[in-house]
């Protein structure tokens, strides 16, 4: 199983239910949820495949008008005391 978190500036429920609609739509194996109270107002998108194609889930959220990022997984060090 693949997934992949992005940080978007959707703040509408209308248009995120609309962004997934047209994610599962174009990518058929996906699965793509929201979660807009998050501050990066967070799409995660998953596969049972080998790969998300972040490329194109990335045009299709431009091309509506969205912006969209990868949000990185790394963790940030803890400090030493």
């Amino acid at each position: 199983m693949a997934i992949e978190v992005f940080r978007t500036n959707v703040t509408e429920e209308a248009h995120a239910r609309m962004l997934v609609d047209l994610i599962h739509a174009t990518f058929n194996s996906y699965t793509a949820n929201f979660d807009l109270a998050d501050c990066d107002r967070i799409l995660r998108v998953a596969t049972r495949g080998n790969a998300i194609e972040i490329e194109g889930v990335l045009d299709l959220v431009r091309r509506l008008g969205f912006e969209a990022e990868v949000l990185s997984d790394d963790i940030p060090e803890v400090l030493a005391f």
